[in-house]
């Protein structure tokens, strides 16, 4: 029985959709502008020796026709004139958002029909009465932050007033959120996520998508430093998705990374956690080598998108796709016949943008596997086209969303 592996290459977008405009995103194009980038000679911390980007693997299984499909350009690093290796597309959002949730959501058969609930971005962004309760129930004597930021900026900015008086550092962005940084040590990691679970609860009748808990070590702002405890507190699906459906049919539903958060839970049978790109990949191969047939393997890579795209780090996000694509030979190799693995993303966040948001994006539809047979699938309607083709592919149940690409 065929296996499913989906590899979400977290922001990696290949061009603005057509209701971009609406997002204030025309023009994004997260691949395409990284390896343009790469192309005009452009050097970094994290890539200091300028050429093109070098992702030939992914190439010959047609993401760069992707970015074609949505945009209609060729770009160099991305060209490619031989015969695919693969089966590619594109897929266009549904959802209202271009939110971590909405994309996954929707990739699994159940795009967000209703808006999100977002805080102001300037201070103060919370409310009142929200932060009084927050701080009643949980015997803080108040917060830091208290408006929207980039989590390295506001770590670096307000660590050290953190340790000195206890108050946990909160803040939002352009997403539904609502994040607390807090030092592992001096804070404490259970008392985050005791804090981080009242303001779930609190922030429900604010329809707020996630509540995410950024831990961080170090003395001083040059050594404040984000750790791998990260927790994302979600709002669950509001219905049944791929990832139901397969668990309600016996097969095991393998999240790695931060899948089991992003769906709280539902769904997923079980769930693997790693810190870093390459850890995220060793700890694929590994099911890749044991999860028993008619599995579904899921992993969110959130490197690209946390620490290269709402960075805007061009060259780091363009390594680390060059450092990736070198791997996915190991993973071939531990592929059985029929087993399925599809490379896509959940949004764009377009590292040569201004701001540090995401971007409204068509996202690529990259399938491969023994005994696939290469084709163009085109354009399609909804990013949950990939979890129809998933269910019709592996045997389960037909989703209420998507159209099969097979």
């Amino acid at each position: 029985m065929a296996r499913a592996f989906i590899l979400v290459l977290d922001s990696l977008g290949v061009g603005a959709t057509p209701d971009a405009d609406a997002f204030g995103d025309v023009g994004a194009d997260t691949l395409g502008h990284i390896a343009e980038w790469c192309a005009d000679g452009n050097v970094g911390a994290d890539r200091p020796v300028p050429g093109i980007l070098v992702i030939e693997n992914m190439r010959r299984l047609g993401l760069g026709r992707c970015v074609e499909l949505a945009s209609g350009k060729e770009v160099p690093g991305l060209a490619f004139g031989g015969r695919t290796t693969g089966i590619y597309g594109i897929c266009k959002e549904k959802s209202r958002g271009k939110d971590t949730p909405s994309g996954h959501w929707e990739m699994m058969g159940r795009p967000v029909d209703f808006d999100w609930g977002y805080f102001k971005p300037d201070y103060p962004s919370f409310p009142d009465d929200l932060i009084q309760e927050l701080c009643a129930k949980t015997g803080v004597a108040g917060i830091l932050g208290n408006k929207a930021a980039s989590g390295t900026e506001i770590i670096a900015e307000l660590g050290e007033e953190h340790i000195k008086t206890g108050k946990p550092i909160c803040y939002t962005s352009s997403d539904s959120v609502f994040q607390v940084a807090a030092h592992e040590e001096h804070f404490g990691l259970d008392n985050l996520m005791r804090f981080c679970e009242e303001a779930y609860e609190l922030c429900k009748p604010y329809s707020i998508g996630r509540i995410i808990a950024r831990p961080f070590l170090g003395s001083s702002p040059d050594t404040f430093k984000r750790t791998g405890n990260r927790r994302d507190l979600a709002m669950p699906p509001h219905g049944e998705t791929l990832l139901d459906i397969a668990d309600e049919n016996d097969r095991k539903v393998i999240g790695i990374g931060k899948i089991k958060d992003i769906f709280a839970g539902s769904g997923v049978t079980k769930s693997i956690k790693a810190d870093g790109w390459s850890a995220l990949f060793d700890a694929t191969l590994d099911q890749a080598r044991k999860a028993p047939d008619g599995s579904i393997v899921f992993t969110n890579f959130v490197d690209f998108d946390q620490e290269y795209g709402h960075r805007r780090n061009t060259g780091g996000y363009a390594v680390t796709l060059e450092r990736f694509d070198l791997r996915l030979p190991e993973l071939y190799l531990e592929m059985q016949r029929g087993d399925i693995a599809i490379i896509t993303a959940d949004h764009g966040c377009d590292p040569t943008a201004p701001g540090s948001h995401h971007t409204r994006e068509h996202i690529p539809f990259l399938a491969f596997g023994p005994g696939l047979t290469p084709r163009n699938i085109g354009v399609r309607e909804s990013f949950a086209d990939i979890g129809q083709t998933l269910a019709k592919y592996l045997g389960l149940p037909k989703l209420t969303h998507g159209s099969s690409a097979f």
